[in-house]
Order: C-alpha cells, then structure tokens, then sequence
C-alpha cells in the first residue's frame, strides 16, 4: 500500500486520496480513518490474491485502499458534488456532477475493466479495485458503531483544515448577458487563517454555456463582508463593454 511503480501512479492515487479522503476522515476521526484506511487496503489486497492466485506478479500501490475511501463516500456523501475537469479542445471545462452518478461510474468501469481482462495478466489490479471499493462499503457501516475515541477529538482540533478549496465554481445568479446590472456581486470562500493571511484562488464562472477561469487574490486582512473588485470580469453591456465582477468574501 506504501509501494508505487512511478510518480504519476504516486500522484494519481494521492489525488484521489486528497478528493475523497478528508471527507472520510472529518465523519469517521483520525484513529478510526487510520484503522479503516489500512483494512481496506488489506482486504482489496486479499480479493486480488483470491482471483489471481497463480500469478507470479506483484502488486504495489495505495489504490485498493483508496477505493475504500471511495466506497464509504459512496454511502455518507452521494449527493456531493464532484467537481469534473473535462478538457474540450484544449480548453479548460468545469463541470460538477453528483457523487453517486460520479463513483458509479467509476464502479462500473472497473467491473467491465477486469472482467475484460486476461487471468495473470499485468497493468492495473482491477480486481483490487472492485474488492477496496465492496469491502470500503461494508467496514464504514462496522466502523460507525465503533465509538470515536477521546485522542480523536484531540487530534481533530490540531489539524483542522485551515484552507479552503483552491478552485471554486461560481455560477452568477444573473446572466452575463443582460444590461440592467453591470455589476454582478458573488461570493467567494476562504477560511480564517486565509483571512488573515491571504491567498490566491481559482474561480470558475459559470453562466449558461459560457466559461471563465479567473485568478483571484484575495488580500491579507481580509475579513467577513470585504469586497473584491474585479474590472471586466462581470456582465457584457450594451456598447460591448464588460462590466465589473464584485467578489464578497466569506470567511468560514
């Protein structure tokens, strides 16, 4: 589980681990994320075991325990939202699509992946996959009545999540396109300690089929309420014009 083959199979299973992970962790704890982690990842070890046993392959890498994760994010989050990077033409394309719909698919492709592959065979441990994702679903429903430990709560406090989303999609709640409000005024969030000290996001306008991606910094000092003013990011006007984009900034 601690082994990889490259560091784009490392990266890859990181992302993912990042996307899905923290969300895992903030419902089950750290000591009961930390024991779930490590059984999902034995147990998808067991299934590829099981139905490769002659192989004389091995198997290295964090994505069967990864697909626990993702199994119990299944059942605790379906109805999150995934937010998509789909490249179209080489433009950057956001798109954000339920959570169930998301790892469905997911699921799916993993089944007719392995089931189309040859026994023994090498490249990616599909099995492995489908055995983390089933068994993430069925010890997330014994690790709930497993009551969170007091050094949880602990831990909980010194790492509390102290940035928010670097991407942000933002969908205007009035067309780009009208004239009788130049100014369109959205929301955009950081957490405290941004706040304080500043950062640099992503933002995605989304109106209809039209597409922005916006680099925003949001200044040290800022606090709840602070508007951001950003020139020509806001609605087209009449003489062809852009009006301005006001980011009100939300500290949570």
């Amino acid at each position: 589980m601690f082994v990889h083959g490259g560091f784009w199979h490392l990266l890859g299973n990181m992302w993912s681990l990042y996307i899905f992970g923290d969300n895992v962790e903030d419902r089950l704890g750290p000591v009961r994320y930390l024991l779930f982690y490590l059984l999902c990842g034995l147990a998808s070890g067991l299934t590829h075991l099981f139905l490769n046993w002659h192989s004389q392959l091995p198997t290295v890498g964090a994505s069967g325990a990864i697909a626990g994760i993702m199994g119990a994010y299944f059942i605790l989050y379906p109805k999150s939202r995934i937010l998509t990077f789909i490249p179209i033409f080489f433009l950057p394309y956001f798109i954000e699509i339920p959570a169930f719909f998301f790892l469905g698919l997911w699921f799916l492709f993993q089944f007719i992946s392995a089931a189309g592959t040859p026994a023994h065979g090498g490249g990616i441990a599909w099995w492995a996959h489908i055995g983390g994702f089933v068994f993430g679903i069925i010890f997330l429903q014994l690790f709930l009545f497993v009551p969170e430990l007091s050094i949880s709560r602990q831990i909980r406090k010194k790492t509390t999540k102290k940035k928010s989303h670097r991407l942000q999609v933002i969908k205007p709640t009035s067309p780009w396109t009208t004239t009788d409000a130049p100014k369109v005024y959205e929301t955009i969030v950081v957490t405290p300690r941004e706040a304080q000290l500043g950062t640099r996001k992503l933002l995605s306008l989304s109106s209809g089929s039209r597409k922005k991606l916006l680099r925003v910094t949001v200044p040290p000092g800022s606090r709840h309420g602070t508007v951001l003013r950003l020139a020509g990011a806001g609605q087209q006007l009449q003489d062809g014009t852009q009006g301005d984009l006001y980011l009100r900034v939300a500290v949570r």
